[in-house]
């Protein structure tokens, strides 16, 4: 991808911190490190984090997928979220600290081409159809909403390469308009 406005201007002040958030598959890991990567911030994918300091409450049978322990990721991650200048990823933003984030976008695809998306990520049936139900219900998008002040939520869509350029150059755009007017 191309990095459109890569001279992203810095200042004195502390960067801002930036939460990519959505359903999974809808490309919140790909978006977030290729704007980590234009920009020069530091990207945080919070599942990783999570397996790095095995921050896990349990497992999901069902789900197949690990119980995160979000107060073990607060308490990791906030001297370096309260310094600014991160691309943070995760499927989930309700339980951060809503001090940590400066802007939220939230990444939304069409239902059909989720479901391929998982569905060649080998996900059971279950946790297809939990993810797929969540898009169409907007689970994340409202979580988010009721989670972060008026005017820092924006909603995205990512259904396409063009989709993830368009995202990426908007996003950088906010960025430099955040560092002017600091």
């Amino acid at each position: 991808m191309f990095c459109a406005g890569s001279t992203f201007k810095m200042n004195q002040r502390k960067l801002p911190n930036v939460l990519i958030t959505g359903t999974p598959g809808t490309g919140k890991s790909t978006l977030a490190e290729e704007l980590a990567s234009c920009v020069n911030m530091k990207y945080i994918n919070i599942g990783e984090i999570a397996k790095e300091n095995e921050l896990y409450t349990g497992y999901d049978e069902e789900l197949e997928c690990q119980i995160l322990d979000e107060d073990g990721v607060i308490d990791i991650l906030e001297d370096t979220l309260s310094e600014g200048g991160n691309i943070v990823d995760y499927h989930s933003s309700d339980f951060f600290p809503e001090r940590w984030f400066d802007i939220v976008f939230v990444l939304r695809t069409d239902n059909t081409i989720l479901y391929n998306r998982l569905e060649k990520r080998g996900y059971n049936a279950k946790k297809i159809q939990n993810n797929v139900q969540c898009e169409i219900f907007q689970s994340i998008l409202d979580e988010t909403k009721a989670a972060y002040k008026d005017g820092i939520v924006h909603e995205l869509p990512s259904n396409t390469p063009d989709d993830m350029q368009n995202n990426l150059d908007q996003i950088t755009d906010w960025l430099q308009q955040w560092a002017a007017n600091t």
